[in-house]
């Protein structure tokens, strides 16, 4: 799901339509735990206001945030509270091919939990068979983020990001349409094993009828669920481990040399926002990868938030993205176009790439370093920290349907 398409107006009819619930079954899921990941401290999401209508039917909130005492909880919309029941449902939808207009790509397809929820491709490939100009974005404590995407200011929330690479046909994903998108919903309904899911998701509907306004809130709660707070940076913040001599120069030299400007504590990423934060961060950088002009052009494939915006000053802004499970997630940058974490660094200390280090766009953090050999291989060594080996292998968050059988 790299969420970089346009919206048709077929949206705006879509939330209104309702599933038609027919007999028979197609893919009928496993009989593993739907028990979505909770706990016994912190705070809980807010619930919805009372005022709205749509709310007063919202199931009651039964959530709780396992956090560290260093990463506060995310802000959830309040038509859309954090449930058991809704996390565990959209653990099946997000899983779940049925959801694309062809019946071939779920949103796993490009989001694989063993790569951080990326996909390993440095162009994301959609269900009609389309390359993206972007690359699939880690999912890992996206709940946290302020916008969604890699150049897209006006994307504020998880659900508000999901209708793109559904509906979208520039470039096509999910590849829903007028054409199919009954049939989609149909293919749900088929279902057996949904009806009682939806049901207990959102028990407004004791029906447990597919609707897409269900499916987002569902898929975008279990997004906010994928919780990365493991690795051994966590593990040291929390007393628990303690930095090879390597991992803390590594560190050390990651702050002093304003990496952390862009990727900041505890996320590791911009645009951190949660229910302590007062003044959101909403930048986007000119990282210097292109400069085809001497003006700073940018592909005009992939020209970053200039898109959206139509600013010139916005052309090559993208989002920094997470360097939690950084380890996992090559290629980088917006466009994979730099194969590992060592040609990261290397571009960094260069102060951009080619004819990008000139351009006049460039983020002024973006300045020439000198690495030696040794700060390359400690701040590598650092940012390995960063990988969550139980969040790559949590049962909470990985398929819940059956495997096919082995062909013989």
């Amino acid at each position: 799901m790299t969420a970089l398409s346009c919206l048709r107006p077929v949206w705006l009819l879509v939330l209104a339509v309702a599933a038609i619930v027919v007999t028979g079954c197609q893919r009928q899921p496993a009989a593993t735990s739907e028990v979505a990941p909770a706990t016994s401290t912190a705070a809980t999401a807010s619930p919805s206001s009372p005022s709205s209508s749509a709310s007063a039917v919202q199931a009651a909130s039964d959530w709780t945030w396992d956090l560290p005492d260093y990463l506060p909880p995310p802000r959830v919309p309040a038509d859309n509270p954090m449930t058991q029941a809704k996390v565990a449902l959209g653990r099946y939808l997000f899983y779940d091919t049925r959801l694309s207009g062809n019946g071939t790509q779920a949103c796993a397809t490009c989001h694989l939990q063993k790569l951080a929820f990326t996909d390993g491709r440095a162009h994301g490939l959609g269900s009609t068979g389309q390359l993206h100009p972007r690359s699939p974005m880690a999912l890992g404590n996206v709940g946290w983020n302020a916008t969604y995407t890699w150049a897209n200011p006006a994307l504020i929330t998880l659900e508000r990001q999901m209708t793109n690479p559904v509906f979208g046909e520039t470039p096509v994903e999910m590849g829903v349409n007028d054409r199919n998108v009954k049939l989609v919903l149909q293919r749900l309904a088929d279902d057996p094993a949904y009806a009682p899911r939806f049901a207990a998701a959102f028990p407004q509907d004791p029906a447990g009828q597919p609707t897409w306004d269900h499916i987002v809130k569902a898929v975008s709660s279990f997004e906010r669920a994928l919780i990365t707070t493991n690795s051994k940076y966590d593990q040291v913040r929390q007393g628990r481990a303690r930095y090879t001599a390597a991992e803390a120069r590594g560190y050390a030299l990651f702050k002093s040399a304003d990496c952390i400007q862009c990727h900041q504590e505890p996320n590791f990423g911009g645009q951190f926002l949660s229910v302590a934060t007062v003044k959101p961060d909403v930048s986007f950088h000119n990282k210097g990868l292109y400069n085809l002009d001497g003006q700073g052009a940018y592909p005009a494939e992939s020209p970053g938030v200039i898109e959206i915006t139509g600013k010139a000053s916005d052309m090559g802004m993208y989002r920094a993205p997470t360097l939690r499970n950084i380890e996992l997630t090559a290629p980088y940058m917006h466009d994979g176009s730099v194969a590992t974490l060592g040609e990261v660094i290397d571009l960094y200390a260069a102060g951009g790439r080619g004819a990008g280090k000139d351009s006049p766009l460039k983020s002024p953090l973006l300045r020439p370093r000198h690495f030696s050999a040794q700060d390359r291989a400690d701040l590598i060594a650092f940012l390995k920290t960063l990988t969550d080996h139980q969040f790559i292998r949590d049962p909470r968050y990985s398929d819940p349907f059956p495997a096919a059988p082995k062909k013989s």
